[in-house]
């Protein structure tokens, strides 16, 4: 049994061929592949898009999906995650759908199942959905030459599990992250190429990720405020002048922050793309880890 954790639990030969049933599902319509089986959603997180597109892509293979209200579930009244997954198993599901806030949480969990685990995202060490989706979309965009293109991952790094994914899994498909963050954002005693500001790599790089300042994670205040931080980071069109530049976002994008309100218009601006190549890229995980 297979369980999806991190992007290293797929070999480059298993992704490209997790890419060619991606393909197949593009077109987001409804099939049996997955027609009697059960996935179980359990998030102790906040989350809309990677939510959200997994119930979509397990009920368009025709799956039925039980979402867990933790709120109101038995972790209320005291229940270790443990138990909750141990009881949630002997019930019998075809694969469990975890995002919790402490890092590593998913993976502790594969020897108390009997079904796939798929981690939704823990803490700020990976999400390998979301970087297997954005891998994708620069696949395609590139009709598949990626050897030797370059990628700016923009702001708020340090704290990012689409970051950390990301990082890890481009470079085994040729493509080189550089992190432009200011000093406190970036990653420490790393190998990775990383500078302040993106004008000193912007004529060199063929994608640029643009992330969400998370708050929510930092332990002191870096900034007055946003505005003060978007003076310098924020994605804008003179910042992209007419160059040919991918733009990426794994979203929810803070408008005017991460991004301005232009650029999410401008043609190069995928982030719309990235959610639907979502929803394929989550179907054909599911089809091979229950099937």
């Amino acid at each position: 049994m297979k369980h999806l954790i991190t992007t290293s639990d797929f070999s480059i030969e298993e992704i490209e061929a997790l890419y060619e049933d991606t393909r197949m599902f593009n077109d987001l319509q409804s099939n049996s592949y997955l027609s009697g089986k059960v996935v179980v959603t359990l998030f102790f997180e906040n989350s809309t898009r990677t939510r959200s597109s997994f119930e979509i892509a397990a009920k368009r293979l025709g799956a039925q999906v039980v979402s867990l209200d933790v709120g109101t579930s038995s972790r209320s009244k005291g229940e270790t995650i443990f138990d909750t997954v141990a009881n949630l198993n002997a019930m019998k599901p075809d694969a469990i759908i975890i995002r919790h806030s402490e890092c590593g949480l998913p993976g502790s969990l594969i020897d108390k199942v009997d079904c796939p685990i798929l981690n939704a995202g823990d803490g700020m060490n990976a999400h390998p959905t979301q970087a297997l989706l954005d891998l994708f979309t620069i696949i395609e965009h590139f009709d598949g030459k990626t050897q030797g293109k370059k990628i700016a991952i923009v702001g708020d790094v340090k704290t990012s599990r689409v970051a950390a994914s990301n990082v890890k899994l481009l470079p085994r498909f040729g493509i080189e992250p550089i992190i432009v963050a200011p000093e406190h954002f970036q990653f420490e005693n790393s190998d990775l190429r990383q500078v302040n500001s993106l004008s000193e790599v912007i004529d060199e790089v063929d994608v640029v990720m643009s992330l969400r300042t998370q708050l929510e994670r930092h332990s002191q205040v870096y900034y007055n405020s946003l505005q003060e931080y978007a003076k310098d980071y924020c994605i804008t069109s003179e910042s992209f002048g007419d160059r040919d530049i991918l733009l990426l976002h794994p979203g929810p994008v803070n408008r005017n922050v991460d991004i301005s309100d232009e650029m999410l218009e401008d043609k190069r601006n995928k982030i719309l793309e990235q959610v639907s190549n979502g929803v394929a890229v989550r179907m054909a995980i599911l089809k091979k880890l229950i099937n």
